[in-house]
């Protein structure tokens, strides 16, 4: 009932009929996941969702909700960037394997001193320099640069979501992302 009402006023705030892409943020463990599911498929029925996905579920949590679903799930927010590269180990696979987007939140970390800091010294300055862009288009452009990766980073300025957007219509060389994803320390 909360997803069905949650979907209902998000229809009326966005003054609009249906949401392209539903996501259920993270899972409840106190509230069984078919239950959810059944509401996620009954939008897609009722043509108020378009597409269903996930955020925050483990490969075994996605899994469960797949199998609880009519609906293919297409996409899985988790955190992932240069210095945060946990899903690599299992969620990412599986989700290439199984053709559900990952959308990346905070692909800058939460900032570039953060990131930088988990990385090798000066790696990410030094890629920047060599690619004539900037630092946080180069992180950015890592994430997408993965199979099946979107990223959405956080932007508090025009400038910021200007300089954001230019981490796109170009790919990093086969050398700078050998640079960086050698560059954790």
């Amino acid at each position: 009932d909360d997803v069905l009402k949650a979907a209902e006023g998000s229809l009326l705030k966005l003054g609009t009929d249906h949401i392209d892409l539903y996501i259920l943020h993270s899972p409840d463990p106190d509230i069984p996941i078919e239950g959810t599911m059944r509401a996620m498929d009954r939008l897609v029925d009722e043509g108020k969702v378009r597409f269903i996905g996930v955020s925050n579920f483990s490969v075994e949590q996605l899994k469960e909700a797949q199998a609880a679903s009519r609906n293919k799930i297409t996409s899985n927010q988790v955190r992932y960037n240069l210095a945060d590269r946990k899903i690599e180990e299992g969620l990412l696979p599986y989700c290439q394997q199984n053709q559900v987007t990952i959308v990346a939140y905070s692909p800058l970390a939460v900032g570039l001193g953060k990131l930088k800091a988990g990385l090798r010294s000066g790696v990410l300055k030094r890629v920047a320099e060599e690619s004539g862009k900037t630092e946080a288009q180069v992180a950015i452009n890592w994430c997408t640069s993965k199979e099946g990766v979107i990223a959405i980073p956080k932007s508090s300025s025009v400038q910021r979501t200007e300089e954001n957007c230019g981490a796109s219509g170009w790919r990093l060389s086969e050398e700078h992302l050998r640079l960086l994803d050698g560059a954790l320390s």
